[in-house]
């Protein structure tokens, strides 16, 4: 791979690890971040910068020659200067997702992509990691960290580089994207509304199930069982976190605050007993999605849960700051309504208050996800535990603000929870320390912002301190 690329947003999640494949293929890669030129998280950019990566201001002067490829995001608008710069140098303009696709689709031997509202990053993780301790050298692209792959050299360890020929991706579906790919496996974790209409989701998500020589589908959600009924039985493999049709299903499962146990029961009858060290009982069904898209490589289900052993998850995916006088400070991803109620779901399997703090990851999806929101919120919280919510995450750009986190946190209220509204990030941090005690929980969500980890731990040294007195 020869190709010149410039990564406009280069720090992003889905752009990092893209970067790092391409640039272990030998081609020349540069890169602009506005979270750069706004000085948040440095440390990523060092590491870019150590890996051969030139960073450039998100200003244009990166982009001057026609041999460069310019590789934005499809949320990037055509006023963003490296933009406007690759228009009037005459570099050519590409997607990420089209880049990545073509990387995915030109795999030979084996190409596995992992689709659905919630959970990608983990089965994602998951199947990397056994397919690693399998010895099949899989690239791997990732939207989170995989902490399994974590050194001092790949502190961000998003991305797996190996064989070109063996290809694992975490596909999206919020820009349509997904239908550029063509899977050998397509594994579908669930489907439920997100950044589109369901309708549109049904024939994205189905398109992507029908290109697999395999589909692994999720029996305990009606879309993705639907969609599993409506292909041939012979290209379906199903999952269960309790039905026995399904090609694999889940018994005696155990939680703990740790992890979970439960003994994996395929449709022949064999039984494999998996210790997961990631809590939860979505993360079973998320094992089950892995277990499943490795067995229809051929892997036998034994020697594929053998190698699930030490699997020690996803960063920010219900990942423990630490302790303070007997409160626990959780960082976590989640940021749509699915994602909340497994947070909540997961927490409160345990004794203790959660004090949350929701960063919802924009206006627009606030407002599109507004009763989804509530919902989980409502549901997923005790009358005794409290919500904190700052305004959507804004970078810039042009975006409609017709519904804001007064909007939201008020119609929690009028469910019976304690949801509020504050001016910004660090009034909330305030109200967490300030209501914190011994035996609570409190959890900070939201995506797209990296500085949210280090808010985390602020808070948890601020309880420390608070209950120190």
């Amino acid at each position: 791979m020869s190709d010149a690329y410039f990564f406009c947003g280069i720090g992003g999640s889905g752009m990092l690890p893209l970067a790092l494949i391409v640039k272990a293929r030998g081609a020349a890669v540069e890169g602009s971040d506005r979270s750069r030129d706004q000085g948040r998280t440095p440390e990523k950019f060092a590491f870019l910068a150590g890996q051969g990566v030139t960073l450039h201001a998100q200003d244009g002067s990166g982009v001057t020659r026609a041999d460069q490829i310019l590789v934005c995001s499809t949320a990037v608008e055509e006023t963003v200067p490296d933009v406007i710069a690759a228009r009037k140098a005459g570099a050519r303009t590409m997607v990420r997702a089209e880049l990545l696709a073509q990387l995915f689709n030109a795999a030979s031997t084996l190409r596995i992509g992992v689709a659905g509202t919630s959970g990608k990053s983990t089965t994602t993780g998951m199947i990397a990691w056994m397919l690693h301790r399998l010895e099949r050298r899989p690239t791997v692209m990732n939207g989170a960290v995989m902490k399994n792959f974590v050194t001092d050299d790949t502190p961000f360890a998003s991305a797996l580089v190996g064989s070109p020929e063996v290809f694992v991706a975490e596909v999206d579906e919020s820009d349509g994207s997904i239908a550029r790919y063509s899977p050998d496996i397509a594994a579908i974790n669930n489907i439920a509304e997100d950044h589109k209409s369901m309708e549109e989701l049904r024939v994205l998500f189905r398109d992507f199930a029908a290109k697999g020589r395999k589909a692994v589908l999720n029996l305990d959600n009606g879309e993705t069982r639907a969609l599993a009924a409506a292909l041939p039985a012979k290209a379906v493999v199903s999952f269960s976190l309790s039905e026995a049709a399904a090609d694999l299903h889940a018994e005696a499962i155990s939680l703990s605050h740790a992890g979970v146990d439960f003994e994996t029961v395929a449709k022949d009858g064999a039984r494999v007993r998996v210790s997961l060290g990631v809590p939860g009982r979505h993360n079973v069904a998320n094992a089950l999605a892995a277990l499943a898209a490795v067995t229809a490589t051929g892997v036998e289900l034994a020697e594929a849960a053998k190698a699930l052993e030490g699997f020690s998850g996803i960063r920010r995916r219900l990942e423990v700051v630490g302790t303070a006088h007997g409160v626990t400070v959780i960082d976590d991803f989640a940021h749509n309504p699915d994602k909340l109620g497994a947070t909540l779901s997961t927490l409160h399997a345990f004794p203790g208050r959660i004090l949350a703090m929701f960063q919802p990851h924009g206006y627009g999806p606030l407002r599109t996800m507004r009763a989804g929101f509530v919902e989980a919120f409502a549901t997923g919280l005790e009358p005794e535990d409290l919500l904190v919510m700052p305004e959507p995450v804004y970078y810039g750009g042009t975006v409609e603000r017709t519904v804001g986190s007064q909007d939201v946190a008020a119609d929690i209220r009028a469910r019976g929870r304690d949801a509020r509204a504050l001016p910004d990030r660090a009034a909330c941090g305030d109200a967490l320390v300030e209501a914190a005690r011994s035996g609570d929980r409190i959890v900070i969500m939201g995506a797209r912002d990296d500085t949210l980890s280090t808010f985390a731990a602020e808070v948890l040294e601020r309880v420390r301190t608070k209950l120190a007195d």
